[in-house]
């Protein structure tokens, strides 16, 4: 299963820029797909003492069981530690593949900490960000949104890298043959059930939607989000006063995506869940008519400066009183 030496450094590099320093145990989450199985030979060839591999069994494919127990023997004979974490995937809201992400990544962070791991790294790409980037333009997202999957990340207190971002999927999908591993193929991907399959298909029938130009492009869009978050905590700081149970907030001066960054930052200081972008965009327009909104059980008041308090409790209604009719 020998790596390119130019490869495996390329990949070495990557993320020790990424980590700031190679992690000194390093977790990889392997599906057995050509791309976490290609993390798995990268991160191997290059620190085959630190890391060990996890592959979360779903339980939606009778298969999955035996495809975990696969990847369990190709780490054997790279004499790399592998776990299998089977999880339980709700039916949610939120959709099948939101709901497994989150299962996901709940099993991992637990597998992490009771490994002492440091970090754990996944087979994200660039094709996979080109796809995120689709999704969310689709969907009117703004410069969050459109930073796409980000290269280092925290869900909770699991530390996840994305090393892969800048690598292209047949890069991956090439170092796997090359190794002589059979990848497992996952119908799911296929499944058009889902939009990252739709986007995936746009992708493949449309030459000009290069996913390296639009994985760039998200790139991009991080660095400008970290910057306007950069921002946004300065003048939070500058502009934030909080006496007791009201905050007061100066916008004066400041363009409309750092007054609604604030905005967001006053609701969540008084608990309230993130409010969906037209509720907030809904709210910043009133405010500033200087009128008074409530949200999410925070009250607004616009004016100079902008008053943000808890919203008083509703009046309980009267009964009815069948005698009167009142």
């Amino acid at each position: 299963m020998d790596i390119d030496r130019d490869t495996v450094a390329r990949f070495a590099r990557g993320l020790d820029a990424l980590a700031g320093g190679v992690p000194q145990r390093l977790g990889l989450a392997v599906s057995g797909g050509p791309d976490s199985l290609a993390l798995l030979l990268l991160a191997h060839a290059a620190w085959p003492d630190r890391v060990e591999a996890a592959t979360v069994d779903h339980g939606l494919r009778p298969e999955s069981r035996d495809e975990a127990l696969y990847v369990g023997e190709i780490c054997a004979g790279l004499s790399c530690p592998h776990s299998i974490l089977p999880v339980a995937v709700a039916e949610g809201g939120a959709g099948l593949q939101a709901e497994a992400r989150w299962a996901r990544y709940q099993a991992l962070g637990q597998w992490a900490a009771q490994k002492g791991l440091d970090a754990v790294a996944t087979a994200h790409h660039a094709d996979d960000q080109a796809e995120t980037l689709l999704m969310r333009l689709r969907r009117g997202a703004g410069v969050a949104g459109l930073s796409g999957i980000r290269a280092v990340r925290r869900e909770g207190d699991l530390l996840i890298l994305r090393p892969l971002l800048g690598w292209a999927k047949a890069e991956l999908v090439e170092i796997v043959r090359k190794a002589g591993v059979e990848p497992i193929d996952d119908p799911s991907n296929r499944d058009p059930r889902f939009d990252r399959t739709e986007t995936r298909a746009l992708l493949a029938r449309t030459p000009w939607l290069e996913p390296a130009p639009l994985a760039r492009s998200a790139a991009a869009l991080a660095e400008a989000e970290e910057a306007l978050e950069w921002m946004a905590t300065r003048f939070w700081q500058e502009r934030a006063v909080r006496d007791g149970d009201t905050l007061t907030l100066d916008p004066s001066g400041l363009p409309p995506e750092l007054a609604r960054r604030l905005l967001a930052r006053a609701l969540a200081a008084f608990g309230a869940a993130p409010p969906r972008g037209e509720e907030l965009s809904r709210l910043l327009a009133a405010l500033g008519r200087g009128e008074t909104a409530t949200l999410a059980g925070v009250k607004c008041t616009g004016g100079a400066p902008w008053r943000i308090a808890p919203a008083p409790p509703r009046r309980a209604a009267r009964p009815w009183d069948e005698t009167t009719g009142r």
